[in-house]
Parts: C-alpha cells; sequence; structure tokens
C-alpha cells in the first residue's frame, strides 16, 4: 500500500535568531552547496543568511519519516563525491556526520535464464583486488586480467580533473580584446588546465576518448563479458537522459569515478542518519561560525539597485532582505529566468540559458519493508544478519548492455519501459537507525522514465502500477520481495520537479553533457559562478564542476566572492 500523507519526523535545522534587513551575503537554497557556500563566507567574518523554500534544509540531500518508523534518504542516496577539504574544512565529523564505507560496493544479480553451467550468478566488485578477479573471472578471464588496468585508467583519469573541480573555470570569452595587464591576471585560472594536463601526459588521447566517445565503445574495447560491462556502464547514465550509446557518456562515467570517503579513493558509503545527516552537519557548521538560516521562506525575487546590481531579495511573504550579494544554489533556470525581471540578461545569453537541456529519466521509489530481500544467485545465510552483498548497490536487469539500450530508446518514444535500470540500495543493511527493528529500507534509483507518458501524466494510479511492476521485476531475483513491502513513495520526474525545484525532475541542475562542462556551464557565454548581473552568483550544481553531492560549486563561489571582496 502507498501513503500519501506524510508523517515528517525530519532533522531540522532552524536558525533562533531573527531574520535582519541586510547581510553581506543571502544565500537562496539550503540544499547542500548553498550550505558549503554559507559556511565558507561565514568562517570568513561576512554575515550570511541561507534562506530555504521547504521546511527542511537539505535540498536533495535529506533524510524525511515518509513512512511512521522510517526514515528515507529520500532524493540522493549515497555519498561519495562530497570533496574531502569540504569535510576537513567544515569539521563535518564534529557536527554529527558518520559514514559507514561500503564494500562491496557492487552487486549485479543475473536471472535464472542467465546462469550458465561453470559461470558465475552474479558479479560482486569492491576494494579487493584478489576477489574482483575472482568475480570477473566467472565469465571472463581476460576481462579479469584487465579490470585493475581499467580501474587504474580511471584512478588516473580522476586525479588529473580533481584541480578542476575546486577552481572556478576560466572564462575565455572575457579575454578577447583585454589589456595586457587583464590577461596576466587571468594566468592563475589557467593553471589547473596546465596541471590537468600534466597529469595526463602521454594518455591524454585516451582520456580525450573516454570524454568523447560512447561509453559502450569504451567498454567494449577493454572487455567481453556482458555482466561486467553493463555493470560498469550504468555509471555513464545514471541521472543522465542518455544511454551508454550516447557519444560522451564516458564524462558521466568519470564524474562517478571521481568518489572518495574516509580517504579511500573511489569508496562511497552511506551517511548514518540517512544523506540528511550530512546537510544537517553542514548546517550546524555554518551557523557555528555565525551564519542565519531560515526554512519556509521562498524567494520571490532578485532586488536590483538603479546600476542594475542585485542588492538584495523579496520573499513570498512580503519581506526584503538586503545584501551585497546574491547567491544563488538552485537551477540556473529558477535564479536567472525566475527571480530576475525580464529583460535584464543580455539577449544570447538568457537564449543560451534557455536552451539548457534539463530532461531527466530518474524516477526514485522510496520503500518500507518488514523483511530482507534474499535473492536467488545468492541466498541469504541469516534472516536478520544482512550479508554483505546487500550492502552495495544493487544492480538489476543489468544482465547485458542491451537491455539498458532497451530500456532508453522507449523513454525516447515515452513508453514506461518493461525492464528499467534498476539500482535498489538497503542503507539500513548498513544502518539500523533508520527503520524499526528488524526493518528495512529499500532505496530505488530508476530509469528509464518519461516526464509525460504516451497514456497521459503521472498519477497516484500509474505511480502504483509502476511501483508494482519494479516490484516484480525485483520477485524474479528475490522471491517474496513484493509480499516484504510495508509501504512506498514513487517520485516521477515532475514529482522530482514539484517537490526539490529540480526543474525537469533533474537532480544535475541540467544536462551533464560536454558543451555544459567547465567554463560553458552553465553557458559558454559566460561560466559560473559570476553572471551577467553584478552581485549574482551562481552557487549550485548548474555551475562548474556540476552535479552530485559534491560540494564544489557552492566552495567555488565563495572563493569567487570572497577574492572579489579582497581586491575591492
Amino acid at each position: 500500500m502507498n501513503f500519501t500523507k506524510h508523517k515528517l519526523a525530519c532533522i531540522r535545522q532552524l536558525s533562533t535568531v531573527h531574520l535582519a534587513e541586510k547581510y553581506d551575503a543571502v544565500i537562496v537554497g539550503a540544499g547542500h552547496n548553498g550550505l558549503v557556500c554559507g559556511a565558507y563566507l561565514a568562517r570568513a567574518g561576512k554575515k550570511v543568511c541561507i534562506l530555504e523554500r521547504r521546511h527542511i534544509v537539505g535540498g536533495a540531500a535529506v533524510t524525511e519519516e515518509i513512512i511512521p518508523g522510517f526514515k528515507f534518504s529520500r532524493a540522493s542516496y549515497v555519498l561519495g563525491l562530497l570533496r574531502p577539504h569540504i569535510v576537513k574544512d567544515l569539521e563535518l565529523a564534529k557536527y554529527g556526520l558518520e559514514v559507514r564505507l561500503r564494500d562491496p560496493h557492487s552487486y549485479t544479480p543475473l536471472l535464472e535464464n542467465y546462469w550458465q553451467d561453470g559461470k558465475g550468478k552474479s558479479l560482486m566488485l569492491g576494494s579487493s583486488i584478489e576477489q574482483n578477479s575472482q568475480q570477473i573471472a566467472q565469465f571472463s578471464t581476460k576481462d579479469a586480467a584487465k579490470y585493475p588496468e581499467y580501474e587504474a585508467m580511471l584512478g588516473k583519469f580522476a586525479d588529473a580533473i580533481a584541480p578542476l573541480l575546486d577552481t572556478p573555470a576560466p572564462h575565455l570569452g572575457s579575454l578577447a580584446g583585454a589589456s595586457l595587464m587583464d590577461k596576466l591576471r587571468a594566468l592563475p585560472a589557467l593553471k589547473p588546465i596546465l596541471k590537468t594536463g600534466g597529469l595526463l601526459g602521454p594518455d591524454l588521447p585516451l582520456f580525450q576518448e573516454l570524454l568523447t566517445a560512447p561509453t559502450s565503445r569504451v567498454l567494449d574495447h577493454w572487455f567481453e563479458s556482458e555482466p561486467l560491462k553493463a555493470t560498469l556502464a550504468t555509471d555513464s547514465v545514471i541521472g543522465a537522459f542518455i544511454s551508454p550509446s550516447t557519444p560522451g557518456s564516458g564524462y558521466v562515467l568519470l564524474h562517478h569515478a571521481m568518489a572518495e570517503t574516509g580517504g579511500v579513493k573511489g569508496a562511497w558509503g552511506n551517511p548514518v542518519g540517512g544523506m540528511g545527516a550530512v546537510t544537517s552537519a553542514m548546517a550546524r557548521s555554518a551557523q557555528a561560525s555565525g551564519a542565519h538560516i531560515f526554512t519556509n521562506m521562498t524567494v520571490k525575487r532578485v532586488l536590483l539597485n538603479n546600476a542594475g546590481a542585485a542588492e538584495g531579495v523579496e520573499t513570498e511573504c512580503g519581506k526584503r532582505v538586503q545584501a551585497t550579494s546574491v547567491l544563488c544554489s538552485c537551477t540556473p533556470h529558477t535564479a536567472l529566468l525566475s527571480l530576475l525581471p525580464p529583460g535584464v540578461l543580455p539577449e544570447p545569453y538568457e537564449d543560451n540559458i534557455r536552451a539548457t537541456d534539463y530532461t531527466s529519466p530518474v524516477c526514485k521509489i522510496n520503500v518500507a519493508l518488514k523483511s530482507l530481500p534474499n535473492f536467488k544467485a545468492n541466498p541469504n545465510s541469516s534472516e536478520r544478519q544482512a550479508a554483505r552483498h546487500l550492502g552495495s548497490t544493487i544492480h538489476l536487469n543489468c544482465e547485458r548492455s542491451d537491455m539498458i539500450e532497451t530500456a532508453y530508446q522507449r523513454c525516447l518514444h515515452n513508453l514506461v519501459p518493461d525492464r528499467p535500470l534498476l539500482e535498489m540500495t538497503i542503507p539500513s543493511s548498513l544502518d539500523p537507525t533508520i527503520a524499526p527493528a528488524g526493518c528495512h529500507v529499500a532505496l530505488f534509483f530508476t530509469q528509464y522514465l518519461p516526464y509525460a507518458p504516451q497514456d497521459g501524466p503521472w498519477d497516484q494510479q500509474s505511480k502504483d502500477r509502476y511501483a508494482k511492476q519494479v516490484f516484480s521485476n525485483v520477485d524474479e531475483y528475490a522471491p517474496g520481495f513484493s509480499d516484504s513491502v510495508v509501504g512506498y513513495e514513487v517520485l516521477t520526474p515532475p514529482d522530482l520537479e514539484n517537490i526539490f525545484a529540480l526543474r525537469g525532475g533533474n537532480i544535475f541542475h541540467g544536462s551533464m553533457s560536454l558543451d555544459r562542462l567547465f567554463w560553458s556551464r552553465p553557458s559558454p557565454l559566460m561560466p559560473g559562478p559570476r553572471t551577467p548581473v553584478p552581485g549574482l552568483l551562481l552557487c549550485g550544481a548548474g555551475s562548474h564542476p556540476g552535479g552530485g553531492v559534491m560540494g564544489s560549486p557552492g566552495y567555488i563561489a565563495a572563493q569567487v566572492l570572497l577574492a572579489d571582496r579582497n581586491r575591492k
């Protein structure tokens, strides 16, 4: 059964101070990037307020009790991309963040009709090179030998890109016609690019191939076994309306390879208390440095002075907050096209922002369970204690790469796929605090779901039908799963848009395609965090370096603002 009336017993960060009339900086949106930005500015001695439209901070990284007793990471669901220096600088462990690493990190069970004599029934991948080799060798000894080399390549590329993740993207267009002095001032912004090129060295052609080629071509070059290729291909499409055969999908694969948790490169983890524990720690850190945080405070518009510069915001309830700078962690579409009056932006820039692709194929399903799923490929040895593979990301409908392509093609025609791509996690297997004793929480990140299906818009009936279809798919791998469901919530792309202000349901605040990365994010005419409006900056995932619970867009915006203030 589906609970449509939510009991919201959430981790909240409500400021105990009153909203002042003037701040050095006002931040629109208390998602993780807004909180990171606010914390750094407050630590630098700036008077900062953060205004959040919802009743809870965190944006898409929240923990909410949708079904009594069950606490869900309602949108984002696993931690890995958060930059280590942000964790350290903001002292997130001191403010309550505890992360439990997952090992193995990936589990792909196969349907029975894919079982072959002498071959594996599932594929598990984790931190052990030896165990990975044994698992992959079930399907291909050749692939088992090449996998460490493939992982090393991705690791090297991730390390090479790292200098770009924490520095502003250069605005190359501003150098045309610039004075020699201005060009010299711009040189520091180019150093990270040179460092990246130096780290890549002779592997630059392989790096270019990964960025521009379809992931399927890259994986076909490396491997021959389908369960391995399909499992790896999922990281190239998660959250994006592309398939492994889409040119440039390799960057999304690399983006997810940048994970580092608890000092372990490539590691992902489950925060104790859910993803809301991450943003709650950020909020406490920001407040400890003096930032003011207000929930249930929707910003209606950005205020401009006579010179066209941002000078504050006005809320839906009529409050006007003056500020020297305004930073928006919401999508560029909201920040630049909804909060600004018409005609403020240069026409070419505005047209380019309007052309941003916010299409999303994502549906999140949050499920309360009365028992653990029991996979036929690796049966549970205990009803109470979760097997190691249940703590990983469980890939379903991933026996072959063409299954992903088929689901994508159906979505292109606004059809719901018969066998959607399913990523299932059971965070309660590592964190028993989020479910009643003996019960569990399952989170499904599913693709590909059309925003507007052919047979009509999403309603409760069609959402229930899709949930039951997903549960039926799981039953084929783990019989009895449907019977263990206590309740669930289905979040289609329109739901993600309406609840979390993610335009189109896009979790990345816009496509992560090559034409919208680095110095072209959010626009090739001007990279974020700056905008054509003086005093208005972007600090969300729509700015460089993009989406995921990374924190870099918020960090970079804070550093740019502080550098600008120091120059004055």
